[in-house]
């Protein structure tokens, strides 16, 4: 299980990493990689919320980030 300062750093880690990748393709005009990369981070923050709290990770998933249900 990880430590809530752990938490944090990878928290930060993702957020910047990935914020950093989405705006770059928005501003290359490559939606199709940015909306990967949005895929990306959801899969990693869901991964990190099953390390914070493995109990999390046995429930079923209701919301998916496919076209039809991302806003």
């Amino acid at each position: 299980m990880m430590t809530s300062h752990q938490l944090a750093e990878e928290l930060r880690r993702v957020a910047t990493t990935q914020v950093s990748d989405i705006t770059r393709a928005v501003k290359e005009g490559q939606k199709s990689i940015a909306l990967n990369e949005v895929r990306d981070m959801a899969r990693r923050l869901g991964l990190l919320a099953d390390a914070f709290d493995p109990k999390s990770a046995a429930e079923p998933k209701a919301e998916t980030l496919d076209g039809a249900q991302a806003a």
